[in-house]
């Protein structure tokens, strides 16, 4: 005796070799026994041999048509037995039998299972809508199919195209066309992203990357919608001559200063600020958009501006003509003894706006300790400001910039065009800590501390910097900033870049107008903006890197171009390195055991633009450097210490004071 049987969803057939009441013993055609329950048993027969039945059935039901035994069976709960004696008109055999419970199984749109090997025939109006689905999920797959096929072409169907960037960065899998991406994907053995590269879904590697920042942070696009800018309203006039000092890229000037002369010896320093926060409010369109962006975003060869261009233009302390600011001035005696300060809301004359590139081969430490400083315009403006920085720094005993540190700046040539897109990165070393920055670094200082301690005074609340035990944090109270050595710290000196520095201004504006502040104790608003800020600007800040170091796996092309593989580097710990030339880390899995510091020389094998990553090979040790050329120790402790984070861990909060800004040093700030 045979026996068919249903076991984990599927339908076999064995011989019987032993039966009780309540299960049988059952030896497969494999030779494999089971234990069957006899309540799984679907049918007993004789004949043919269990090893024949299901090929047979399976035979006989790809001739059987579903829709005609739908048509012809009554709307009560049959058995298959029953529908398979009505079909042949006679008692049905085994295989006959076993033909019809396949089909009605296969066949679920048509038949509704109701117990073992017992179906119900469908309703019309639920056949009619699952024939309709089954129908849209036919020619859905018939599309998906015609996109795999485009894809692995090389080309990017339209209807991929529009959705790409959802696709690649944020992928819904319930859609057709992610369906299709990732079918694609695996059918050539490619990543997802590989795959729409090839395909042309996006135009190079590094709209890859800067499509991702943009689609999480600026998903509507970055462009500004026109608007009209309120101008600051009637200013006094300063009275002087002030110039401002920048990279050569800046456009956002928010800073600029001037020297006075006093009657009876000594100067007026002042420090002047662009003063947006005259003619931009709160609520307003323009307020709304800097509430949005919170900062301006930096990275190598472009920046998106907190506000629009016109405003920028509007309050940006352009030379030649007379700008809203918001100053402090400082009384300086002729021994550098700030004995008085005052601040005001003015208009300022803009003399000049100097530039990194062009005073620093006249003004730097070389040509300040040999006294003999080359004549040049602002020469004695600068001088003075410099020595009076080397008494604001010595009166904090804090440093204002870490000596012998190297900053890189990247300088991107859109113009040219190479086998990676368009852009040729030029990135140049420049020590931290020069004549220029510390002056403007220790009057930004003082200007930040000065109107963080008028707003504290006054009992109105503004956004702080604060340090302690090496952390640095935001806080709506006034508390001290070990790191800078002073009792307070408010960024207010780059309100045309940060949302932070412009809430302290319109705070420190109500304050010398005796008007009621725009934020009040205890203001959600004040508390939301810190909190926001936080988070984008830590945003911004990782974006910037990983564009840097797309960039300088960028460089490592341009000079592979040119036979340039072997570098040198500096063992950072066990596998991981940094190179001396640009910065950037790379794991070296080759490298020997090596102590921190030890220089080294590398190869780099392998550099995927797409995955922002390089491989390294270990080559052989170098000789340590010495002199200007060396490593400072203080770089190599922050270098080795980020390196030691976990693969997961967050980013450094701060990097080793002074706090230096995400945008590169444009003003100069010790922010």
């Amino acid at each position: 005796m045979n026996v068919l049987f249903e076991e984990d969803g599927h339908f076999r057939a064995g011989s019987v070799l032993a039966d009780s009441v309540a299960s049988l013993q059952v030896e497969l055609p494999s030779g494999k026994r089971s234990k069957v329950k006899a309540a799984n048993v679907l049918l007993r027969f004789a004949s043919p041999d269990a090893s024949a039945l299901i090929a047979g059935a399976e035979t006989q039901a790809a001739e059987l048509d579903a829709p005609f035994l739908w048509e012809v069976c009554g709307d009560d709960e049959f058995a298959f037995e029953e529908l398979a004696r009505e079909y042949h008109g006679a008692v049905p055999d085994a295989v006959q039998a076993t033909a019809i419970l396949l089909c009605l199984h296969a066949a679920p749109v048509y038949f509704h299972r109701k117990g073992r090997g017992r179906f119900r025939k469908a309703p019309p109006d639920i056949l009619k809508a699952a024939l309709a689905g089954q129908e849209k999920k036919r020619l859905q797959q018939q599309q998906v199919d015609a996109w795999v096929a485009e894809l692995q072409d090389g080309r990017t169907p339209p209807e991929i195209a529009a959705c790409c960037a959802q696709i690649l960065y944020k992928p819904d899998r319930n859609r057709l066309e992610t369906k299709a991406v990732e079918a694609a994907a695996s059918a050539s053995g490619l990543s997802v992203v590989a795959l729409m590269a090839r395909a042309g879904a996006f135009a190079s590697s590094h709209d890859y990357h800067l499509g991702r920042f943009l689609f999480e942070y600026f998903p509507r696009g970055t462009d500004f919608p026109t608007h009209e800018v309120p101008p600051a309203g009637e200013l006094a006039d300063a009275g002087v001559r002030a110039f401002s000092i920048d990279d050569a890229t800046t456009t956002e000037i928010d800073d600029a200063f001037s020297v006075q002369p006093k009657d009876g010896g000594g100067w007026r320093i002042g420090i002047h600020i662009a003063a947006p926060s005259l003619g931009i409010q709160p609520g307003t369109a323009l307020g709304d958009i800097a509430r949005s962006r919170l900062s301006t975003v930096y990275f190598p060869g472009r920046k998106i501006t907190m506000l629009p261009d016109e405003a920028v233009e509007t309050y940006t302390l352009l030379a030649g003509r007379e700008c809203p600011a918001l100053s402090l001035y400082l009384d300086v005696e002729t021994d550098l003894r700030v004995t008085a300060k005052e601040s005001r809301i003015e208009r300022v004359a803009v003399a000049a706006n100097l530039r990194h590139h062009e005073i620093e081969p006249l003004f730097n430490e070389d040509t300040i300790a040999s006294g003999d400083l080359p004549a040049f315009e602002w020469r004695d403006e600068l001088l003075l400001l410099w020595r009076l920085a080397e008494v604001l720094e010595a009166g904090r005993g804090k440093p204002s910039a870490n000596s012998g540190q190297m900053d890189f700046n990247f300088y991107v040539d859109w113009a040219a065009t190479t086998e990676d897109g368009e852009g040729r990165v030029d990135i140049q070393r420049r020590a931290r800590g020069s004549p220029l920055d510390k002056l403007v670094a220790e009057l930004m200082i003082v200007a930040n501390n000065t109107w963080g301690s008028d707003l504290r005074d006054a009992g109105i609340p503004a956004l702080y910097r604060a340090q302690g035990a090496g952390k640095v944090r935001m806080t709506t109270v006034a508390a001290p900033h070990e790191g800078l050595g002073v009792d307070c710290y408010a960024w207010s000196t780059s309100p045309l870049r940060r949302y932070v520095d412009l809430v302290n201004q319109w705070q420190m504006i109500s304050l010398l107008r005796s008007e009621p502040p725009v934020f009040p104790p205890k203001s959600e608003a004040l508390l939301s903006a810190l909190r926001d800020f936080e988070l984008v600007y830590a945003a911004y800040a990782d974006f910037q890197r990983g564009m840097e170091r797309y960039w300088c796996l960028r460089w490592l092309r341009q000079q592979a171009q040119d036979g340039n593989t072997v570098w040198p580097a500096i063992v950072l710990r066990e596998s991981l390195v940094r190179l001396e030339n640009i910065p950037l880390v790379l794991r070296c899995p080759s490298l020997t055991p090596h102590d921190p510091r030890t220089r080294v020389e590398v190869e780099i094998e392998h550099i995927s633009l797409l995955d922002n990553d390089a491989r390294a090979r270990y080559v052989g040790d170098l000789a340590a450097l010495t002199g200007a050329a060396a490593v400072s120790d203080e770089e190599l402790d922050e270098e080795i210490a980020e390196a030691e984070l976990p693969p997961d861990a967050p980013p450094a909060a701060e990097a080793p004071l002074p706090e230096m800004p995400v945008a590169p040093p444009e003003s100069g700030e010790a922010d």
